[in-house]
C-alpha cells in the first residue's frame, strides 16, 4: 500500500500543521511516511502545499508526479494542483470555499462543507480535520483512532476542549465518507 497525497490550501488553513501530524500518525502506526512542505512567495496569507507519502515500503523519493489524494481547502488550491491529481485518484475538497465546477471525470470526488460544518461543531479553525477525517473515513490509509492518537499528544498541553473538539471534527469527517462507501 502506497499512498501520495497532496494537502493544500492558503496560509492560516493548518495545511502543515495537518500534514506534519499525518505523517507522524503513520509512522507511529508502522507505516513509512516522508512530509514535503512547500510555500508560495507570499509572506501572509499564501499558498500552502504539503505532500505526504505513505507507505508500507520504505519511500525512495518524497517528490511524486502524480498523487493518489488531493485535499484542497480552497479554490486556489483546487485550481492550481488538480493537475498533479493521477487518473483514478481522490479529490477531497472544501466546498464551503471551492465552487469550480469539477470538470474531471477520470476522478472520485468527495464535496464537504468543511467550514460549514466546523462552525457548526463550534470553531471555524478544524476545518482540516473534518477533510483528514473524510479521508481516512473513505480509505485504509490510516486508522482513526492512530491519527486522533496524535492529535491528543500535540494538544496535551492544551486544555481538554481542543482535544474534544478536534475529536469531534475527526468523528464528523469519518462519518460522512462512511455512509459514501
Amino acid at each position: 500500500m502506497k499512498y501520495t497525497l497532496i494537502i493544500a490550501g492558503s496560509g492560516g488553513q493548518g495545511v502543515m500543521s495537518i500534514g506534519i501530524t499525518f505523517a507522524q500518525s503513520a509512522a507511529e502506526g508502522g507505516k513509512h511516511a516522508s512530509f514535503m512542505p512547500t510555500y508560495g512567495p507570499e509572506q501572509r496569507g499564501g499558498s500552502a502545499k504539503c505532500t505526504v507519502i505513505i507507505s508500507d515500503e520504505e519511500i525512495i523519493s518524497p517528490l511524486p508526479k502524480k498523487s493518489k489524494v488531493l485535499i484542497a481547502m480552497n479554490e486556489q488550491s483546487y485550481k492550481k494542483f488538480i493537475p498533479e491529481l493521477e487518473e483514478g485518484g481522490l479529490l477531497i475538497i472544501n466546498s464551503s470555499r471551492v465552487t469550480s465546477q469539477i470538470s474531471r471525470a477520470d476522478i472520485k470526488l468527495i464535496s464537504i462543507p468543511a467550514d460549514d460544518i466546523a462552525l457548526d461543531i463550534g470553531d471555524a479553525r478544524i476545518s482540516n480535520i473534518i477533510l483528514i477525517g473524510a479521508l481516512l473515513g473513505f480509505t485504509d490509509i490510516l486508522q482513526p483512532d492512530v491519527f486522533l492518537s496524535s492529535i491528543e499528544k500535540k494538544f496535551a498541553k492544551k486544555s481538554p476542549e481542543i482535544i474534544k473538539i478536534n475529536k469531534a471534527a475527526l468523528d464528523e469527517g469519518v462519518k460522512i465518507c462512511n455512509a459514501l462507501k
